[in-house]
């Protein structure tokens, strides 16, 4: 039986990986981590310098990614074909095999998908990360949350009207899968009068991070590794419909 370990990496800062991480990414032999076709991947830049040099790397590349809207039976079923194609792969290969994932495996990770084909299968692992949302607000300087603040985690993927309705009734606001989706979760954060608040956080712990006021982004940029936040500041009144 095939011995599966899946680290998480953290939010991108090679220093935020953990000990337990840490130590069985420069033991393994085996290494799996997802990427775009021809890209390098997140993931494997956050290892550089980790790997062993004898290490077999497996790149997992996505056969979409911006080609076909995320919610059409195309896209789903191009994605559940090669989840279930490298789970098999996986499951069948000898020994321990590392797989890397940013963030936390279990907050919205890629790993989730192979998880769930393989848990009954071999024997599997899973290593917690920091999320990159929290890597994010601590690099804005500010706490997320104060007191009985609550906390919404949003998908910019969501329709409008549904981001802005969560927007209104939370106290503090993450909001991920940004991209393409940005112009509509400022749209959103406008009608739910959270603008002024917004903040952008691009590439957060990593090299380039940027951290700046959404209102004063140019609409036009979309960054795909950022985050949009808005920050708690002790429970608000609950607003009145």
């Amino acid at each position: 039986m095939a011995r599966i370990i899946c680290a998480g990496l953290g939010p991108g800062d090679p220093d935020l990986i953990s000990v337990r991480s840490d130590r069985v990414i420069r033991a393994a032999t085996q290494v799996a981590y997802f990427r775009k076709a021809g890209r390098r991947g997140q993931a494997r830049a956050i290892v550089e310098g980790m790997l062993r040099p004898e290490a077999v790397e497996l790149a997992m590349e996505y056969p979409v990614t911006t080609e076909l809207p995320f919610d059409s039976p195309a896209y789903n079923g191009a994605l559940a074909a090669f989840y279930d194609g490298w789970a098999d792969r996986l499951a069948a290969m000898e020994g321990e095999v590392v797989v890397l994932c940013e963030g936390d495996p279990f907050f919205y990770g890629s790993f989730m998908h192979l998880y769930t084909r393989l848990r009954d299968r071999v024997d599997l692992q899973v290593i917690p990360g920091i999320t990159g949302m929290a890597g994010c607000w601590h690099a804005t300087g500010t706490p997320i949350t104060w007191g009985d603040d609550v906390l919404s985690v949003l998908m910019g993927t969501l329709p409008e009207a549904d981001l802005v309705a969560h927007m209104r009734k939370a106290d503090a606001l993450a909001v991920m899968k940004t991209g393409r989706n940005l112009p509509k979760v400022r749209r959103a954060l406008e009608s739910a009068g959270r603008l002024g608040d917004a903040w952008l956080i691009e590439r957060g712990t990593m090299p380039g991070e940027r951290v700046a006021r959404l209102a004063e982004v140019d609409a036009a940029d979309c960054p795909y590794f950022a985050i949009v936040l808005v920050h708690g500041h002790g429970r608000r009144p609950e607003v009145v419909e």
